[in-house]
Parts: structure tokens; C-alpha cells; sequence
């Protein structure tokens, strides 16, 4: 059996620099924006609204007396969504029989837990998420603290409400990991060094 880590992480936490990092030091494939590409492939879907789907709970439902159309409306957006974690979870369970990989997001230590993954979970202080995000920010971004915690917390609500749908667990809760990370204050290549030594 290939081994494969799954790294969950909070939005400016680092979760992504550090799964490419620890793929790099580790001689392991890499994915993440990659299985939204797979998906686009496998349907009729442009990756801009696979991402956004992949990134929120599906809508709920209206009452019925709010009326058929837009419930149809609702309905429907359920059922593309479901379909496109379906089709996504195909997509994990391939790169894992594929080869050793480090797959970030996408609920994939709850899709692929008959693999046994190392399972991460990543998560900062709000200051350290915010100067993460800065550091990385289009230079014509130009938003206040406040703005950005915003941005932030919104993000985070919605991989949460995402997560717990999908595997009726809590997003973030250390009984579901192996290991749980604060980024805060540390030097990411450190970090992964003494990650890659220990797994």
C-alpha cells in the first residue's frame, strides 16, 4: 500500500506551502488545485465553480411553501454538489492507489481512511494568518485587518460547514488527526525537515 499524508489546515495557516514542501523532501507526488483540474475533466463543470462548490456546505433546502421552482433551483444545486464529491472522492482514491502522494484538503483523510493516511491538520493565530496572507496577496490588494479577519474567518466557516456535511465530523478536531500544527512564529522549511524525519 502507498503511503499517503492528508493535510486539512486552516485558510493562511500555511497548510499548502507546507504539504509542497513535505511532498518535495519526501519524494512524494503532490496534489491539490490538481484534483479540481481532474474533475473539471470528468465533467462538463469550468474549475472556477468546481472550486467554489468544493469550498462551501451544499445550500440547504427551502421549506416546500416557498414554491417548486425554487426549490428545483435548490435541489439541484444539492444534487451537483454531492455529485462533485462523488466524482472528487473517485479522483483521491486513484492518486492514492497512483503512487506515494501528500493531498491537501478535500475531506481526503476521511475519503481515503481504509488507506491509513498520516492525517495533518495546520492552524495559526489570526495575526500570523493575517501577515501569511498579506505575504501572499496580489500587490494591488489592499485590505485592512479587519477585512481580512473577515475574509479569513469566512473561509474557515465555510470548509468547516463543508467538512461536516460530507463526513459528519468536526473540521479541525485533533481525534481525527495524527498530528495538529500551529504555524505560528515557526520557520517553515524547519518545520518540514523535522516533519519529514519523523514520518
Amino acid at each position: 500500500m502507498n503511503r499517503i499524508i492528508t493535510i486539512g489546515r486552516e485558510f493562511g495557516s500555511g497548510g499548502r506551502e507546507l504539504g509542497r514542501r513535505l511532498a518535495e523532501a519526501l519524494h512524494m507526488e503532490y496534489y491539490d488545485n490538481e484534483i479540481i483540474t481532474e474533475i473539471a475533466k470528468h465533467t462538463s463543470l469550468a474549475e472556477d465553480y468546481i472550486q467554489a462548490v468544493t469550498e462551501k456546505r451544499p445550500h440547504k433546502l427551502y421549506p416546500i411553501r416557498v414554491g417548486r421552482s425554487l426549490l428545483y433551483v435548490k435541489n439541484h444545486a444539492l444534487v451537483q454538489s454531492a455529485s462533485i464529491f462523488q466524482e472528487q472522492s473517485r479522483i483521491l482514491r486513484e492518486m492514492a492507489e497512483r503512487s506515494d502522494c501528500v493531498i491537501v484538503g478535500r475531506c481526503a483523510e476521511f475519503v481515503l481512511k481504509e488507506y491509513h493516511p498520516f492525517r495533518i491538520f495546520i492552524y495559526a493565530g489570526m495575526e500570523s494568518k493575517i501577515r501569511r496572507c498579506r505575504e501572499k496577496a496580489p500587490e494591488k490588494e489592499r485590505l485592512t485587518d479587519k477585512e481580512m479577519t473577515k475574509q479569513i474567518l469566512e473561509v474557515d466557516k465555510n470548509r468547516s460547514e463543508y467538512y461536516s456535511f460530507y463526513t459528519g465530523m468536526t473540521w479541525g478536531d485533533k481525534a481525527h488527526y495524527d498530528l495538529c500544527i500551529n504555524s505560528s512564529g515557526i520557520d517553515m522549511k524547519t518545520a518540514v525537515n523535522i516533519l519529514a524525519e519523523f514520518i
